[in-house]
């Protein structure tokens, strides 16, 4: 994407003010004693970032150049940015964040407290790469340990093709990875370029044959509210109506709510939630496995 001269001298100015207040010592440097400049040296910048002298000189002259995802993630860690100069960086640097932790547009201390709310309802936030940016109690174990993963596999089309224990619960499994990935291909037409979402793919397609297998046929599917169907390995069956409440663009950010559609099933979420927070049962340990 090709910027404009005021983005280049933003983002050139923008540079030098994050690179001026890191102190050597900082970042494993040593001070010396003759500094000129407060902060990082250009070159010790282009050190960190493993990016050449040169080119890093005239990004901050603000020169015509481009500037790849991989390298201004590069950049972003060199100079210690917090959440809101990484974003402010991309921006101007004009483009898209590779990083899938970065933070969700829409998520905030409000929405989190509404998962909270929500329980012994499952419910949680997932961007549109199927990611789970943040979750309540029930859900983080409506299938297995979502909190035991680390945070790259939290992808729930990464689980579905290749987790067993995640495959083991659903027993629809079949239909819902044909959707999962039909859906992906079509929200994946606004993110062609993006380093992160092919990034799932390649990793998908290296994993899983069952996945190259649907990815190759090319199918689309919007995403739509429906039934859906867990085999919770604690307390049995859940059959669920699955909702969208979107916090974003339709294909961006979204709360995903799942409410019992039947009188079983409310009692086994209710179950399944004192599992996971009341202390006594915490305490002793989540019992054995029902048999599937």
């Amino acid at each position: 994407m090709t910027t404009t001269a005021a983005a280049r001298q933003e983002l050139a100015s923008f540079l030098r003010s994050r690179r001026e207040r890191i102190a050597p010592e900082q970042v494993g440097l040593t001070p010396g004693r003759r500094r000129r400049t407060p902060g990082l040296r250009r070159e010790e910048v282009a050190q960190l970032a493993a990016v050449g002298v040169t080119w890093y000189t005239w990004l901050e002259q603000a020169r015509e150049i481009q500037i790849s995802a991989q390298v201004a993630d590069a950049i972003a860690r060199a100079l210690m940015l917090d959440p809101n100069e990484r974003t402010h960086l991309f921006r101007l640097a004009g483009v898209t964040d590779p990083n899938p932790r970065a933070r969700c547009p829409g998520m905030s201390d409000q929405i989190r407290e509404m998962l909270g709310k929500l329980e012994p309802l499952p419910a949680a936030v997932l961007n549109s790469r199927t990611d789970v940016i943040a979750h309540n109690r029930t859900y983080g174990r409506l299938v297995a340990d979502l909190d035991a993963l680390p945070f790259e596999d939290r992808n729930i089309m990464w689980l579905a093709f290749t987790d067993a224990a995640w495959r083991a619960g659903m027993p629809d499994w079949k239909e819902a990875s044909r959707q999962m990935v039909a859906k992906y291909r079509a929200a994946m037409a606004e993110h062609l370029a993006e380093p992160a979402w092919k990034s799932l793919v390649k990793r998908l397609e290296q994993a899983s044959p069952e996945f190259r297998e649907l990815w190759e046929r090319h199918e689309v599917q919007e995403p739509e509210n429906r039934a859906k169907r867990f085999l919770n390995p604690y307390v049995g069956l859940l059959t669920f109506d699955f909702t969208h409440l979107w916090l974003g663009p339709r294909q961006g950010p979204r709360l995903v709510t799942y409410t019992p559609a039947d009188d079983l099933t409310r009692e086994r979420v209710q179950r399944l939630y004192e599992l996971v927070t009341v202390p006594a049962v915490t305490a002793a340990g989540l019992p054995e496995p029902v048999p599937a």
